[in-house]
């Protein structure tokens, strides 16, 4: 009985708070996105780092878009966007990440990505920004960097779009 009445409660709470015009805005992908905002661009995100990989730059921009496109309501335009993220990848480097004490050999290396993001948000300007987010994977350094990049590079990809997608949708 108790059960019931507790939930007679709540529910008359929300439809209450319905019937005010109060507007809850939740998703379930943690995104946050004013109801004002409509539509998102993601523009091509040029590839200006010193060691370049081809694919990096289609990968990277298709991916943004995939992510807005999947986890928002927002709908994509090619251009000014309430939403609109531009950019360009300023690093692509390779490091050593781990070495064997005793022969002072590379055990792993790490390939970081960095990017430069400038996101505009049409519907609050004060929540607009231009901020600089790396990424890496490691892998074994028995491997060359050719032979491997094309599985690390859409691994690092996915770690920037959350990235940039938690900072501009989820106001993490």
């Amino acid at each position: 009985m108790k059960a019931v009445l507790k939930y007679a409660i709540v529910v008359a709470a929300g439809l209450l708070l319905a019937g005010c015009g109060y507007k809850v805005n939740y998703s379930l992908s943690g995104a946050s996105i004013p109801p004002d905002a409509k539509t998102f661009s993601v523009a091509y995100f040029p590839n200006n780092a010193p060691m370049v990989a081809p694919i990096l730059s289609s990968t990277l921009t298709d991916a943004l878009r995939d992510k807005f496109t999947r986890q928002t309501r927002l709908t994509q335009v090619d251009e000014g966007g309430d939403f609109a993220f531009e950019g360009e990848i300023t690093g692509y480097t390779s490091t050593t990440a781990s070495v064997s004490g005793s022969s002072e050999t590379a055990l792993l290396n790490r390939l970081t990505i960095t990017v430069n993001v400038r996101f505009t948000n049409a519907v609050d300007e004060s929540m607009s920004w231009k901020k600089t987010f790396s990424a890496f994977e490691d892998f074994d350094s028995s491997k060359l960097l050719n032979e491997i990049e094309g599985e690390l590079i859409p691994q690092i990809v996915d770690k920037l779009v959350t990235d940039i997608f938690q900072a501009s949708a989820a106001n993490w």
